[in-house]
């Protein structure tokens, strides 16, 4: 079903890797200290996505952040739900059936890439750092909900810097891979507050 693949995004448990895991390298505290960097230099980020779970089924959709703590994944009038994050949680809203859920968003994944001033040192390493892939793979030893996430940055010059957000997969407790690719992305432009609230569902109700 498409809601259960939109919700894995939201409350998947992670070990995340875009392509194959390329040998961890040596210079993990430079690596590190740039995808920090760029995090504190993005304000806000647009951007098209891709999901796709281990089945090969996909959603595509449009992405807003606005650090920190906010992002909106909207998959659509099609689709008819949402995932919100308002800063404090992480909300999955289905207006098909009618629910909600919601976790604290430290609790996601997600959170590596909502919290700038957070120190990834004290949970992440680099297992990729050429000329033109970073990549940092996170991991919560005090939560096992939260898991490991894998993400992607390409290396551009002119992007914050020097860094664009590629993507990023999720593995949860269960072994279940989620992708997530990103196209268009544009940092730092005007993304309205309004963006991250949303109508309660009702059944077969509107989206918010």
């Amino acid at each position: 079903m498409l809601r259960f693949r939109a919700l894995a995004l939201a409350a998947a448990p992670a070990a995340l890797a875009l392509a194959a895991p390329a040998p961890v390298v040596a210079q993990a505290n430079s690596g590190l200290n740039q995808v920090q960097a760029h995090l504190r230099a993005v304000d806000t980020m647009t951007a098209r996505f891709t999901q796709t779970d281990r089945r090969g089924r996909s959603l595509s959709g449009t992405l807003s952040l606005k650090r920190p703590g906010k992002i909106r994944f909207d998959y659509g009038r099609s689709a008819n739900m949402l995932i919100v994050g308002d800063g404090r949680a992480l909300t999955f809203v289905d207006y098909d059936v009618g629910q909600r859920q919601r976790w604290p968003i430290n609790d996601s994944p997600l959170s590596v890439l909502l919290n700038p001033a957070q120190d990834l040192s004290r949970f992440a390493r680099v297992v990729r750092d050429d000329d033109q892939v970073l990549m940092i793979e996170a991991r919560d030893t005090r939560r096992r909900e939260f898991g490991t996430i894998t993400i992607a940055f390409a290396k551009v010059a002119s992007a914050p810097a020097g860094l664009t957000l590629q993507g990023w997969n999720t593995v949860d407790a269960q072994n279940h891979l989620t992708s997530v690719r990103l196209s268009g992305q544009r940092f730092n432009v005007p993304v309205a507050d309004s963006l991250f609230t949303y109508r309660n569902p009702t059944r077969r109700g509107p989206r918010g």
